[in-house]
């Protein structure tokens, strides 16, 4: 294979923008483990009363993630995210109002191999959040599993990640003053192993448990579309009913997370490596759907709101795919 190296005469800036992808990825790749690693090892040198400390502070700060975890705006506006976002770039659009005084649950849509957009758009302020979404706060759902691992939790609360549990996301949605948005990657772990370029299939047609918690809190629903995410990675052909998709899912099913195996380029060439490729992510945010407030709705009442869900959010899709270079033979396929 030949490799294609990258010229000399990279700008600086384009530079600094591979380097915040490249800190990212190695963050979501190896960043909690290490940290662990970290933790253990302090134990055994004169060190040992830092991981002590935080030990006694971990069991006493417990319940903080699912109580809104613990933002800090300083990480939330750091120009690291800045560079990240011009990388592809990422970009967030407003279709509609948000009154600041209700609470939102968003369903984000598709997943992607490491959800990109989702991390710059509601995790950070690089894509404007705060300015497009005045009097509005974000949180987004993490596997609960990446709330387990030292110094790891501390650092994605920050961003303003929570568990993805009922518990944590009751808390968000029951605030009453309003002014809160939980966002959730509805496809979840799975929807990643058929993110690729090209593709449009959402995990999503059983998927109603976040419906049914919008209910449950009388919580708006708004379904958000994010072009691009799928295109930034490719993934090794995993058909279902092939020998890697089912190791894939036997794993996904011991321990809670996917594992596609992606590639794309590198740092410094473009043939081969783990870092995204430089191609536009536009995550489109529609309008919010009324729901009536029940605390124990029927089946009925579920299947209602889900099938008006898929379709505002198929709506959005074709709206606003042609902007997006998507082929205009291309639809949506719920799965």
């Amino acid at each position: 294979m030949k490799i294609e190296f990258a010229p000399r005469s990279v700008p600086l800036q384009r530079r600094l923008q591979t380097a915040a992808v490249a800190q990212w990825v190695c963050s979501f790749l190896g960043l909690a483990q290490c940290s662990t690693a970290v933790f253990i090892a302090l134990l055994f040198t004169r060190f040992w009363l830092v991981s002590a400390l935080y030990a006694a502070w971990w069991f006493i700060d417990r319940e903080k993630p699912s109580k809104g975890g613990r933002r800090i705006h300083i990480f939330r506006n750091c120009v690291v995210w800045r560079y990240m976002r011009d990388y592809f770039p990422v970009t967030l659009v407003k279709t509609a109002e948000l009154d600041p005084r209700q609470n939102y649950l968003v369903g984000f849509h598709p997943h992607g191999v490491l959800a990109a957009g989702a991390f710059i758009n509601f995790c950070t302020e690089a894509s404007g959040f705060s300015t497009l979404f005045p009097g509005i706060t974000p949180h987004l759902m993490m596997l609960s599993l990446w709330f387990r691992f030292p110094f790891f939790r501390d650092y994605v609360m920050s961003g303003g990640l929570i568990p993805s549990d009922k518990e944590s996301a009751s808390y968000v949605l029951q605030k009453p003053e309003g002014g809160n948005l939980l966002a959730i990657i509805v496809g979840g772990a799975q929807e990643a192993l058929d993110a690729r370029p090209g593709a449009f299939t959402l995990l999503l047609k059983n998927r109603k448990g976040f419906v049914r918690l919008a209910i449950q809190n009388g919580t708006p629903l708004i379904p958000a579309f994010s072009f691009g995410e799928n295109d930034v990675f490719d993934q090794v052909k995993n058909p279902q009913g092939s020998w890697l998709r089912r190791i894939q899912h036997c794993l996904q099913q011991i321990m809670g997370i996917s594992l596609p195996l992606f590639h794309a380029r590198g740092i410094f060439q473009y043939s081969f490596g783990v870092i995204p490729y430089r191609r536009p992510i536009c995550t489109v945010v529609g309008k919010p759907i009324p729901v009536q407030k029940k605390h124990k709705p029927s089946e009925e009442e579920v299947d209602q709101l889900h099938e008006k869900y898929l379709n505002q959010l198929s709506e959005l899709f074709e709206k606003h795919k042609a902007k997006y270079n998507v082929p205009e033979d291309s639809h949506l396929e719920f799965i």
